[in-house]
C-alpha cells in the first residue's frame, strides 16, 4: 500500500492534443507507479463556465477518457472516474460551504483572473465563486496528500489546506478526545509510543516542524492502528482536534515545454494543436506548411532557429545530433525548411503510433471505457463514503 495518495481531474474537453499529453498526462502515467492515484473527469468544473451550453459534456468526457487509456493511463494502477457520479463531492462542498469565509474564496487569485478573461461570459454566479471550494472537496473527500500541479496552481492547494485546517479546528473536538488519542498512543507499542512522545513534545514546546514531519511519516507506516485512531494521533500531535480531513501538499509538476505550430502554448483556443488521433498524413500536413524564420525567403537564404516555430519543436522529439544538423544547416543555408521538419514529423508519428493504436481498440469497445469507468467511480464512492461518516459525524449530522 502507498503511503501517499494523489488525486488529479481534467474538465472534459473532448479528444486531447499533444500539449495534454506533455503537459500532464506524461506526468500521470509516471505517478501511477509511484502512488495510489485517482484521476477524475471534472464534469461539474466544466458547467462553472459551460453552464449555458451543457449538451456537450458528455460525448466530451467519453473522448477525453478514450485518450487518457490510450496515452498509458492504467486502470488497473489508478482509479479513474466521473466526479458527478460520486455524489458525496456534491454534499461534501455543500458542507465546507457552510463555514468558508466569503472573503477566502473572492481572494483566489484566477477568480478575478478568469472573469476578465471569459469576459463575453456572465460569470457573477454562485458556482463560478465556489469553484475553489467545489475543488477543495475533490480533493479533501479522498484524504488525498499529494495533488500535482504546475506553480499558478499553488494558491488553490494552500486554499485546500486553509479549508482543512479551519474544518478539522472547527469539528475536530470529539467527546473524550484526549483520553482516546492516549489510549491510541499506547497501542503503538513501548519504542514508538515513547518516539511519538518526544516527538509530539519537541513540536509543541519548540515548534520543530521536522518533529512534526517525523512523527507524521511514524504514523503513516504504521499498520496495527484503525483510521480513526491514526487521525487522532496527527491532530494530537498539534494540538488540535482529530484531523478529520487531511491536509493536501502541491506536487509541484514542471511546466510543459510543448509548443504548438505557431510557437505559442499549444491549445485549442489558438487553433495550433495535433491531436492524439490526428491522421498520420495530417500531422505532416500541418508540419510541413508550420512558418519558420522569415529571413528565409528562399532556400539559399540562411537562418535563424531561435526564430523557428519548428525549433521548439525539435527541442521537444530531436536529440542533440539532429538538433546540431539543424543549427549548422539553418545558418548555412545547408538545409531546406523542408528538410529541416522532417525529423520531427517522424518522431512525432512514432510517438504517436502507439496511442492511436490503442484508441482505435478502445473506439470500438466503448463498453470497455464505460465498465472501466463504473469500476472506478464505485471504487471512489467506497473511499468518499468513509470520508463523509466521518465527516457527519463530526458535524453532529449521523442520525442513525
Amino acid at each position: 500500500m502507498y503511503a501517499d495518495r494523489v488525486l488529479s481531474g481534467m474538465r472534459p474537453t473532448g479528444s486531447l492534443h499533444l500539449g495534454h499529453y506533455h503537459g500532464v498526462l506524461k506526468n500521470w502515467i509516471q505517478l501511477q507507479h509511484e502512488y495510489e492515484c485517482l484521476f477524475f473527469v471534472a464534469d461539474w468544473h466544466a458547467l462553472t463556465t459551460q453552464y449555458d451550453n451543457p449538451r456537450g459534456i458528455e460525448e466530451a468526457t467519453w473522448q477525453m477518457v478514450i485518450d487518457w487509456l490510450a496515452a498509458g493511463v492504467d486502470p488497473s494502477k489508478a482509479t479513474l472516474f466521473i466526479q458527478s457520479q460520486v455524489i458525496e463531492h456534491a454534499e461534501l462542498h455543500l458542507l465546507l460551504s457552510m463555514m468558508t469565509p466569503l472573503g477566502w474564496l473572492e481572494r483566489v487569485p484566477t477568480y478575478k483572473d478568469q472573469q476578465e478573461k471569459l469576459s463575453e461570459k456572465d460569470l457573477s454566479t454562485y458556482g463560478f465563486l465556489g469553484y475553489p471550494l467545489l475543488q477543495s472537496a475533490d480533493i479533501l473527500i479522498y484524504r488525498a496528500n499529494q495533488v500535482p500541479v504546475g506553480e499558478d496552481q499553488v494558491p488553490h492547494i494552500e486554499f485546500s489546506r486553509e479549508i482543512a485546517r479551519r474544518f478539522n479546528h472547527l469539528y475536530g473536538k470529539e467527546p473524550g478526545y484526549e483520553e482516546k488519542a492516549e489510549a491510541a498512543v499506547k497501542k503503538l507499542g513501548g519504542k514508538k509510543a515513547k518516539l511519538y512522545e518526544e516527538l509530539r513534545t519537541r513540536y509543541q514546546q519548540a515548534g520543530d516542524d521536522a518533529a512534526l514531519d517525523s512523527a507524521r511519516a511514524m504514523l503513516g507506516e504504521t499498520q496495527n492502528l484503525s483510521l480513526g485512531d491514526k487521525e487522532r494521533l496527527y491532530g494530537y500531535l498539534e494540538g488540535g482536534g482529530k484531523m478529520i480531513l487531511t491536509e493536501p501538499e502541491a506536487l509541484l509538476t514542471v511546466a510543459s515545454k510543448m509548443p504548438g505550430l505557431d510557437g505559442q502554448k499549444m491549445s485549442k483556443s489558438y487553433n495550433n494543436t495535433i491531436s492524439l488521433r490526428e491522421e498520420p498524413d495530417q500531422v505532416g500536413k500541418k508540419i510541413r506548411t508550420m512558418p519558420t524564420d522569415p529571413a528565409r525567403g528562399r532556400r539559399t537564404d540562411p537562418g535563424d532557429p531561435e526564430k523557428c516555430p519548428v525549433w521548439q519543436l525539435h527541442q521537444v522529439y530531436s536529440g542533440d545530433d539532429v538538433r546540431a544538423w539543424v543549427q549548422q544547416g539553418c545558418r548555412s543555408a545547408g538545409i531546406g525548411c523542408l528538410e529541416c521538419k522532417q525529423p520531427v514529423i517522424d518522431a512525432m508519428l512514432k510517438e504517436l503510433a502507439p496511442i492511436q493504436e490503442r484508441a482505435r481498440a478502445y473506439m470500438e469497445e466503448p463498453d470497455v471505457v464505460k465498465n472501466i469507468i463504473a469500476d472506478g467511480c464505485e471504487k471512489a464512492r467506497d473511499l468518499a463514503r468513509e470520508t463523509m461518516r466521518d465527516v457527519r459525524e463530526s458535524m453532529g449530522l449521523n442520525y442513525g
